[in-house]
């Protein structure tokens, strides 16, 4: 059975270590199962300390395939799947019109006189924010170079 990545499937879990638990899902019409890794950062959208307190050997689980390694095993996903779903539930996407080509356009700037005291002060905070980071940039490359001398 093939697997295809950023699919979700359905399966069962069938053991829990301590670093995340292994899911065999099983194909429609297909004789062989094909089991995946779930890691424990992959089970649930909030820290788990402990995966037995989400998960149980024998529990049917939604899953969504990430990865395969170059050795052929598969990683999975459980708050990926989730996410996919709810997503899709809360708004469905708009679809795009195709007849109309994607430009990028750049904000446009407003005249100074047109802007409010706080978009100008907005605006000066940020201009001098990345002329301190490129400053800071400048010194740090020139300040590793240098050999002090006492």
């Amino acid at each position: 059975m093939q697997l295809e990545i950023g699919q979700i499937y359905e399966g069962c879990v069938k053991s829990i270590t301590n670093y995340g638990a292994f899911v065999e899902v099983t194909g429609e019409g297909e004789p062989k199962n094909v089991t995946g890794m779930v890691h424990i950062s992959e089970v649930a959208d909030t820290f788990v300390r402990d995966i037995h307190d989400v998960l149980h050997e024998g529990d049917t689980v939604r899953v969504k395939v990430i990865g395969v390694n170059p050795q052929g095993k598969l990683s999975m996903s459980i708050k990926q799947a989730s996410a996919n779903e709810n997503a899709s539930a809360q708004s469905p996407r708009k679809k795009r019109d195709a007849s109309k080509p994607r430009v990028y356009e750049p904000k446009r700037s407003v005249p100074q006189s047109e802007m409010s005291f706080e978009d100008k002060l907005l605006h000066f905070k940020q201009a001098s924010e990345e002329k301190i980071c490129d400053l800071r940039r400048g010194s740090e490359r020139r300040g590793g170079s240098r050999s002090r001398r006492s």
